[in-house]
């Protein structure tokens, strides 16, 4: 079973569209929405979840079952690219 994470903020209305949109295609088990502004998280060489997506938000990422690899698809995406995405 993949794992999915989206990345957004609250009062984002792009993020509510696509969250709606990962919940049509997606259990919501299989589904972590990260508030990119209240988790401080540190990501990828030392930047920050606003720093790695601020601009691009929302941001869906498929978890790999390496941990360590993942695979991402930047808004605008459509529910049938959501579709695609979870195969």
């Amino acid at each position: 079973m993949n794992k999915y994470n989206l990345y957004g903020s609250e009062g984002c209305h792009l993020c509510e569209q696509a969250l709606a949109i990962c919940l049509a295609v997606l259990p919501r088990a299989q589904l972590t929405e990260i508030d990119i502004i209240e988790n401080e998280r540190v990501a990828h060489e030392e930047q920050t979840l606003v720093e790695l997506y601020g601009v691009h938000i929302p941001v869906l990422e498929k978890l790999a079952q390496d941990s360590r690899k993942s695979i991402k698809l930047f808004w605008p995406f459509t529910q049938a690219q959501v579709e695609q995405f979870s195969l």
